[in-house]
């Protein structure tokens, strides 16, 4: 199978830039310098505050040894179903645009929860190469509410956009969330579902975020698809990287790369530096 990414190893190390609170988001916040808060200078030196975060935590990535950068706006919790408001779309096309042009790495982004059609079209304005995507094939119950597949849409618009050169990693049975209504079918079962609905590629996570990925699923999804790109989602660490990458060609890692592990946090270069060690040395 060819590289997904042009990595150090046959398993890229995929970094996350997760964006402080977002335009529209309930904690975005504007710079208190008495300036009004609707005016558009404000808004613009509250995103240059943003975006010099998230360039720091990219350059830590590259500088530590990631190939890849997935950026996502995790701060904006909670989040809405499905979607994503027009100004934080047009925040996190800017953001992204310039993160890539600063760091030089393929990127890509998520944007939740689910708001796969807004995170393609900020791929394709940004010129990233690839989305996170959630509920691309089979619903399930997310914790904003009942999540419907959007392969259909979601393709028929990366085909409208002309932007077949932006990759679709989807994941599935998607964290925190609940799947008894597919539970009659494997991980395999639906890892050959979401390969006919044309995805490029398959993201396995633990439970939770920072929560371990199973050896056992990898496997499992690895024999029903094996032509598809692998990814591992959650709970990447260091003395886990030897069981995980022979196992997947793309480790994406969002949490243990953060000061004291905590994802709020900014990324720690020492951190990734010690990710790619281990991930060198697996290989």
């Amino acid at each position: 199978m060819p590289r997904i990414f042009a990595s150090r190893t046959p398993c890229a190390l995929i970094g996350m830039v997760h964006f402080r609170p977002l335009p529209g988001a309930p904690d975005f916040r504007v710079p208190s310098d008495g300036l009004s808060p609707t005016s558009s200078e404000t808004l613009r030196r509250a995103l240059d505050q943003i975006e010099d975060f998230a360039l720091a935590d990219a350059r830590a990535l590259k500088e530590g040894g990631a190939d890849v950068i997935l950026m996502e706006n995790m701060a904006d919790l909670p989040y809405l179903r499905g979607r994503v408001d027009p100004e934080t779309v047009a925040a996190a096309a800017i953001l992204a645009r310039d993160t890539k042009r600063d760091c030089g790495l393929p990127c890509g982004i998520q944007l939740l929860a689910g708001a796969n059609r807004e995170a393609l079209g900020v791929a394709a304005a940004a010129g990233l190469q690839f989305i996170r995507a959630e509920g691309f094939a089979y619903g399930h119950l997310a914790d904003e509410g009942w999540m419907n597949a959007c392969a259909g849409d979601l393709l028929r618009t990366r085909a409208a956009l002309h932007a077949e050169s932006v990759k679709i990693f989807t994941d599935i049975k998607k964290k925190h969330s609940s799947h008894a209504c597919t539970a009659d079918l494997s991980l395999g079962d639906m890892a050959h579902g979401v390969q006919f609905c044309a995805a490029d590629g398959l993201i396995v996570t633990g439970a939770a975020t920072g929560c371990p990925t199973s050896p056992a699923d990898l496997d499992e999804v690895r024999a029903a698809v094996p032509e598809m790109p692998l990814l591992v989602g959650s709970g990447v660490t260091p003395e886990q990287i030897p069981v995980l990458a022979k196992r997947c060609d793309g480790l994406i890692v969002g949490t243990w790369i953060k000061k004291d592990g905590n994802w709020r946090n900014p990324v720690e270069k020492e951190r990734v530096q010690r990710l790619r060690d281990a991930l060198d040395k697996a290989f």
